[in-house]
C-alpha cells in the first residue's frame, strides 16, 4: 500500500497487506478511517492489450466490495507494468527483487499512486 502526502503531491510507501481478500478489505478499511483518506486508488490489472481478463473481473468484485465498506470514492487505476518498474528500480539500487517481494509490492503501489497523482496535475 501507498499513501499520498497531505498535499497530494507524492506517494509514500505504507505497508504490504498479506492474506485473503477479506483481510485486505478489513485492513484497507481500517487504514482509510485511521488516516481519513479522501480517495482510494486500486490497481486494475488489465491485459497488455488493454482488455479486462479474469484477474480484472476478480479485482472489480473486490473494488465493488471495498466501495461498499468505505465512505470515500474508490478509483480503479491501470496497474500495467508497475511491478516491472518496481523491480527495475530495485535492481538499479542494488536490491534483489526476488528476495524482497513485500518491498516490490510497496514500490509498485507507490508507482501506481504516483501515476494517479500526476494525472491530476495534467
Amino acid at each position: 500500500m501507498a499513501m499520498s502526502d497531505s498535499l497530494g503531491l507524492t506517494a509514500q510507501g505504507l505497508e504490504t497487506i498479506t492474506g485473503n481478500a477479506r483481510a485486505a478489505l478489513s485492513r484497507i478499511t481500517a487504514l482509510s478511517e485511521e488516516h481519513r483518506v479522501e480517495k482510494i486508488v486500486v490497481g486494475y490489472p488489465l491485459n497488455m492489450d488493454g482488455s479486462a481478463g479474469a484477474r480484472a473481473q476478480i479485482t472489480m468484485a473486490f473494488i465493488d466490495e471495498l466501495a461498499g465498506a468505505v465512505t470515500c470514492p474508490v478509483i480503479k487505476w491501470d496497474e500495467r507494468l508497475t511491478s516491472v518498474s518496481a523491480e527495475r528500480a530495485m535492481r538499479e539500487t542494488g536490491v534483489r527483487a526476488s528476495k524482497n517481494k513485500g518491498r516490490v509490492d510497496i514500490i509498485s503501489a507507490m508507482i501506481l499512486l504516483q501515476s494517479y497523482l500526476d494525472s491530476l496535475r495534467i
